[in-house]
């Protein structure tokens, strides 16, 4: 299965680097939910090969084939999680696949194309991109670590997360918006990033990241500190040292 999520990102990946520099064809799917045809092809380019090497396990992909976590094995897939990145030509965004068994994350891969880091993991065996073993930060204080986050779609959410922002910046050094949760998460599994959250994450963002911060040492949990299950919308990924600092700050919003 590792081996065809990878060889699956990869091509979406290269499908979405032949497709940056044309003109985008961009609809709204909802508010502030954007999709492109680049979207579209990536997703039916990993869904063959899924489908014809695995046709017996259930899949959950954002654009084509929702529905709900299956039994058995799983496969949850972002073609491209970071569209408003894409279509305003901004290079930050990536291909998630993830495979869950009985829901649980087992295996993940991100990807992205624009600068060939192919992240990966697997229950048990570690993390890596391009090879090289992952481990997450050593950072002990909220005060000195970078954390990453996203916006939320709805007024509501975006107003929560304002006020979520407002406490956490006065606490660390500094903050990053990614604009794909995919990468974000994948950055704390790197050392990158010592923590990042999300008010409003869906099964495709962080099915195979968390599995990479898993792997790298580090951990997710949900804003009330319990163990993050992706049907879970919020999410808190920390390198672990700074995870309870970083969910009493959130807690107090």
């Amino acid at each position: 299965m590792l081996e065809t999520a990878i060889e699956a990102a990869r091509r979406a990946g290269q499908l979405i680097i032949e497709r940056y520099p044309m003109k985008r064809h961009v609809t709204y799917k909802g508010f502030r939910d954007l999709v492109t045809e680049t979207d579209i092809a990536a997703e039916h380019a990993i869904l063959e090969l899924v489908s014809r090497r695995f046709p017996g396990h259930a899949v959950l992909s954002e654009e084509t084939r929702g529905g709900a976590i299956g039994e058995g094995t799983t496969w949850v897939i972002d073609p491209l999680d970071g569209t408003s990145n894409f279509t305003h030509g901004i290079p930050i965004f990536s291909v998630s696949i993830g495979v869950l068994e009985q829901g649980e994350p087992v295996l993940g891969v991100v990807y992205d194309p624009m600068r060939d880091h192919l992240f990966q993991a697997q229950r048990g065996a570690g993390a890596s991109l391009n090879g090289r073993p992952l481990k997450v930060s050593s950072v002990a204080h909220l005060r000195e670590s970078v954390i990453g986050l996203d916006w939320a779609r709805s007024p509501e959410d975006r107003r929560e997360l304002l006020s979520n922002l407002g406490r956490v910046a006065q606490s660390c050094h500094t903050v990053r918006v990614m604009g794909s949760a995919a990468l974000g998460l994948s950055y704390v599994a790197a050392g990158w990033l010592d923590g990042y959250f999300h008010l409003a994450l869906r099964p495709w963002d962080a099915s195979a990241a968390v599995v990479l911060i898993a792997e790298a040492g580090g951990c997710c949990t949900t804003f009330e500190d319990q163990p993050y299950a992706v049907i879970s919308p919020r999410c808190a990924g920390t390198n672990g040292a700074i995870h309870r600092q970083l969910i009493e700050t959130l807690r107090q919003v």
